[in-house]
């Protein structure tokens, strides 16, 4: 632990990279991709990721590497720094517009906007250093005092980004380069809030007069989750580029690439942990680069430091909901093939065509537009292009493989609750020993639902798919008492039931039938049941009628075997 507090501190939830800098956080370089901007860049360049991939973090690099009056000094030992010629060429010799945009959201089009113009109200106040001396004119000084208000009106506001490189550019003779984080966010939140239209019609305002034929622009850097179609937001810009996901060009500098993991672990000792690590939160594919979640991997190295037996858990889905997820399942009944989301779920690839320049408002009118939001918000990634548009999508790992699982469980209790009447019949034989119809009835339960397969995960994971709809089944009836793993006799036993009013015992033993013998798999369960004497417990406290259910699963059918016990009271 004292090795640990040595080293540099992890940045968890730090996207200043001047802050990271300063304070001695722990960096992945990725100041390369300056100079690869600088000899690719475009007047607008938009870059569209991911969630919690370092596109804030990369944009304040950006500011802290153009901007007038920058302290050099933070690049210091950096990979850019040995471009000497570059770094005399353009480091400190721009003026900066920085804004982000992923703090407007709200639940109106008024609220939104009034964030919008609080954001423009911060960066002009930031440059209200142009105030001193007698560079700016009259006019220009008081065009800046406005930009600072917060009454603005819908023309000041349409041009006020435009207006923030121009006085720039005429306070230092220098055309301005302006950085927009998160543009699109603004949009997400206004369609799902309802006032889409408004807000697009801001945003494209704002857009149009500060990125199109501005000559106070040098050049524009976006970022964003999606790339919004071309005539929705970016209407008559000249040529914007557009570097997605599936671009090669500066596909390694958002997220880290396998030799920055390797280097990270080794750094605070952890590089036992590397496969757990690569299983969990690499997989993610960005052009022609494998690339892990920048997110998870930071979380996950600092409760390693804190713990070094803490086991890999959801970091990624916790900073945003999984709406996106719970809408895809939802297809499976409206056309889109359940077999092809059981294919993602095993591991394995679906082709399909992607469109990249889809609008927030039409994301969800089609269930072909649904593979499209999955690929550009994470959920899948690319395993390689077929011809035209097609791509070849998988699920990228662990971390996103449990995001869905979860929600394909949560859909399957909340349809299993509506069903009153079949879940009274399944409990009912159940408590009654009736093998057959516990057999009928759980089958028909698995034919519903969305299924695991057998390429993507281990026997005992599997087990836990039909543990989970067990579970799911069970714990919506009421009066029973229904515990996982509960320990009894010299071990723990997948689920126990008390009926206590009934003095009904169950226990409940899931065997995966791995080569497919589904008999040997439950003779197996009910094996371990006699063996490990989890029957032990109910006796005990005094249940005289136990059912022992050995259940043995593969893919879409289950076999039962039940075996009945009457005791005496108290009896071992």
């Amino acid at each position: 632990m004292e090795g640990i507090r040595r080293k540099k501190r992890l940045p968890i939830g730090i996207e200043s990279f001047e802050k990271i800098r300063r304070e001695g956080f722990y960096y992945v370089d990725k100041t390369t991709m300056i100079g690869d901007l600088l000899c690719h860049w475009g007047e607008v360049n938009l870059f569209t990721r991911p969630r919690r991939f370092g596109k804030s973090l990369n944009m304040s690099m950006l500011k802290a590497f153009f901007e007038i009056g920058c302290d050099k000094t933070l690049f210091d030992g950096l990979a850019i720094s040995k471009e000497t010629e570059l770094c005399s060429d353009y480091m400190g010799r721009f003026p900066v517009v920085s804004v982000s945009l992923k703090g407007v959201e709200a639940d109106s089009y008024e609220a939104a906007r009034s964030m919008m113009v609080r954001v423009i109200n911060r960066e002009a106040k930031r440059l209200k250093s142009l105030l001193d001396g007698s560079r700016l004119s009259l006019d220009d000084q008081k065009m800046l005092a406005s930009l600072m208000e917060s009454n603005m009106d819908d023309a000041a506001l349409n041009y006020s980004l435009y207006e923030l490189t121009e006085l720039l550019h005429n306070y230092y003779g220098l055309k301005a380069i302006i950085l927009i984080d998160e543009y699109d966010i603004p949009l997400a939140k206004a369609n799902a809030k309802g006032y889409y239209r408004q807000m697009g019609a801001l945003i494209r305002s704002m857009f149009h007069q500060a990125l199109k034929t501005n000559d106070n622009l040098y050049f524009a850097v976006l970022t964003g989750c999606l790339r919004v179609a071309e005539e929705s937001i970016f209407t008559g810009l000249n040529n914007p580029k557009i570097f997605s996901i599936t671009a090669v060009r500066f596909d390694e500098y958002f997220g880290f690439t396998d030799e920055d993991v390797r280097e990270m672990l080794r750094y605070y000792g952890l590089g036992k942990r590397y496969d757990t690590v690569k299983e969990w939160y690499d997989g993610y594919r960005f052009g022609n680069v494998d690339v892990y979640c920048p997110w998870d991997v930071i979380n996950y190295c600092d409760d390693l430091a804190a713990d070094p037996e803490t086991e890999p858990k959801d970091y990624w889905s916790n900073t945003s909901g999984n709406e996106i997820v719970r809408r895809f399942l939802a297809q499976a009944d409206k056309g889109l093939a359940k077999g092809e989301i059981e294919a993602l779920i095993a591991g394995e690839t679906v082709t399909k065509e992607i469109h990249e320049d889809l609008t927030y408002d039409n994301l969800y009118n089609s269930g072909e537009n649904i593979w499209s939001v999955l690929l550009a918000t994470g959920y899948l990634t690319m395993r390689g292009k077929g011809p035209g548009k097609n791509i070849r999508l998988s699920i990228p790992n662990m971390e996103i493989r449990n995001i869905f699982t979860e929600q394909i469980m949560a859909v399957f209790r909340e349809k299993t609750k509506e069903d009153g009447d079949r879940l009274e019949e399944f409990c009912d034989a159940l408590k009654t020993g009736d093998g057959e119809a516990v057999e009928r009835l759980l089958n028909s339960y698995l034919g519903k639902t969305i299924s695991i397969r057998d390429t993507f995960v281990r026997k005992p994971l599997k087990e836990n798919f039909y543990h989970g709809i067990l579970l799911g089944i069970l714990g919506l009836k009421g009066g029973w008492y229904v515990k996982s793993n509960e320990e009894s006799g010299y071990g723990y036993s997948d689920i126990l039931i008390k009926i206590e009013n009934e003095g009904i015992g169950i226990i409940i033993e899931v065997k995966y039938a791995e080569k497919g013998t589904l008999d040997s798999a439950c003779r197996e369960a009910i094996g371990q049941i006699e063996k490990k004497r989890y029957c032990d417990g109910l006796k005990e406290d005094g249940y005289c009628t136990i059912f022992k259910y050995g259940i043995g699963c593969l893919k879409k059918k289950c076999r039962i075997t039940v075996e009945r016990e009457v005791c005496r009271p108290g009896s071992v």
